[in-house]
């Protein structure tokens, strides 16, 4: 129990630590932002109840907007995002019992559940974060594309980041 909460812990640090160094620098052809710190959200055990998910989820926000200035949000999409984490889940992977090990992972869902499960929570974080970054249906063109190639940029980061993370731990056993 300890470990697991440690590995969250440091998890959460660096994935703090990437997007506010690295990732809030990168703008793809003035469209294309990654917004690689819902990795976080991503990897909480299925099985942790929802208060703590809302929590941990509106906590991640705030520090992304205390160091990016983005004024609360990234809090508001975060909690939201934390939110509907687990209905999405559910719908690609209706039995959580069936499950490996209480984490999303390639693992535990199967390749083509997690690659949909990670696709439809950075699509549904980059709407969220753009329409309130927004708030008006003014340029829907610009809007749409920025959602789309946000959720695609981002998309492929976590994916990279995941199988750097899980080919370090299979070496390890």
């Amino acid at each position: 129990m300890a470990k697991t909460v440690l590995q969250f812990v440091i998890l959460y640090v660096l994935m703090v630590l990437a997007q506010v160094i690295v990732f809030n620098h990168i703008c793809l052809f003035g469209y294309a932002v990654p917004l690689v710190f819902i990795y976080v959200i991503l990897k909480l055990p299925v099985t942790m109840h929802v208060n703590w998910v809302l929590t941990i989820s509106f906590l991640l926000g705030l520090t992304i907007d205390i160091f990016s200035d983005t004024q609360g949000m990234n809090a508001l999409a975060c909690t939201i995002l934390g939110l509907l984490r687990k209905p999405v889940l559910r719908l690609y992977f209706p039995r959580e019992d069936e499950m490996s090990t209480p984490q999303p992972s390639f693992r535990s869902l199967g390749m083509s559940v997690y690659l949909k499960y990670v696709f439809s929570i950075s699509l549904i974080y980059c709407a969220l974060f753009f329409f309130i970054e927004t708030l008006s249906l003014f340029n829907p063109l610009r809007l749409f594309i920025k959602i789309a190639s946000s959720s695609l940029l981002t998309f492929i980061i976590i994916i990279a980041i995941d199988s750097l993370t899980t080919r370090r731990r299979e070496k390890r056993l």
